[in-house]
């Protein structure tokens, strides 16, 4: 299994399958893009499979996220569901996706496997997301969300991010629509993980902010640190039920001592942390040739140094050099 010093197990592997995207968020990247990662740096479909097949029959790993960048930019998305989903035991397998191609892709990916999708979407407004995004996709998204749930890749949960002076008073609002559509909303503090590093505490939309939002018009319930888990959203009953809304907040309510996550980059790296600082390199091994025994010891190893926290509370605490975009979320 893959422990660390704390007694922390990871189970829940994020897999980034490409650092590009055909979004440019504000609160990722600047608007010409990034220096994308060569083709050969990039793990292969049989490399990520294999990795995936390691992580699930010899370290304990139950829950698969594919990630990006954009993860639907990835050619063989659905070979590689496919393929996970015959491993055994069979991962629980989800996506986090910018929504712009599910309206094409939804029904296949359910077929090979799929069981659900993350769906970004900051915003109801079509022209506050073209400024959030620099992209006019805002009705691809909300078309390739329709799609998902229609294709049974449910509960679709949307993401949101709140940033002041954009979008800062749509809370109710999203709650409302999410509601409605049938959709469950979690909103995310703003982290430190833009390639720019533009990123400042002060002034950034809390978790008390959007809760003080929300309560103009809800009445909110907390569900409980026994339902919650290890998971990465505090959540609320809304209005007695049965629905509910989530905040993850990493930066002001950080939940590092109930971690159960691992990662991989998109070019192989182990990285323990969103805000590590470190990664560990498994395509190395991989293309030596070595057996996946070592490459378990190598993954193991690299878990067994996690740290305890994120060191966002830390008054020295440095971004980490590599953008949200190449870590995968």
């Amino acid at each position: 299994m893959l422990i660390d010093t704390f007694g922390r197990v990871a189970t829940d592997l994020r897999v980034s399958l490409t650092d590009r995207c055909n979004l440019r968020c504000t609160y990722c990247m600047p608007e010409e893009g990034l220096q994308w990662l060569a083709k050969p740096d990039l793990l292969t479909d049989d490399e990520i499979v294999r990795l995936i097949r390691i992580a699930v029959t010899d370290l304990g790993v139950t829950e698969v996220r594919f990630t990006g960048g954009e993860p639907l930019l990835r050619p063989g998305l659905v070979g590689i569901v496919e393929r996970c989903a015959a491993l055994e035991p069979r991962p629980r397998m989800s996506l986090t996706t910018n929504g712009i191609g599910l309206k094409r892709t939804a029904t296949a990916l359910k077929a090979a496997g799929l069981d659900r999708v993350n769906v970004s979407l900051d915003t109801l407004r079509p022209d506050v997301f073209k400024t959030l995004t620099r992209r006019d996709r805002h009705r691809d998204v909300l078309d390739g969300m329709a799609a998902a749930r229609d294709a049974g890749l449910v509960p679709v949960k949307v993401n949101a991010v709140l940033m002041p002076g954009l979008n800062d008073d749509e809370a109710p609002d999203l709650l409302a629509w999410a509601i409605e559509e049938g959709y469950e909303l979690r909103f995310i503090e703003q982290m430190p993980l833009d390639a720019q590093h533009g990123w400042k505490r002060d002034g950034m939309i809390t978790a008390g902010d959007i809760l003080e939002s929300l309560r103009t018009r809800f009445t909110l319930t907390p569900e409980g640190a026994d339902e919650r888990g290890s998971a990465p959203a505090e959540r609320w009953v809304v209005d007695g039920g049965p629905h509910t809304v989530g905040v993850i907040a990493s930066v002001t309510r950080p939940f590092c001592r109930a971690c159960d996550r691992t990662r991989l980059t998109a070019d192989g790296q182990v990285r323990t942390c969103l805000f590590a600082t470190e990664e560990t390199d498994l395509r190395a091994a991989l293309r030596s040739d070595a057996g996946d025994p070592e490459v378990a010891e190598i993954w193991k190893k690299a878990m067994w140094g996690k740290k305890a926290g994120s060191g966002l509370d830390d008054p020295s605490f440095l971004q980490p050099d590599r953008p949200m975009s190449a870590i995968g979320g």
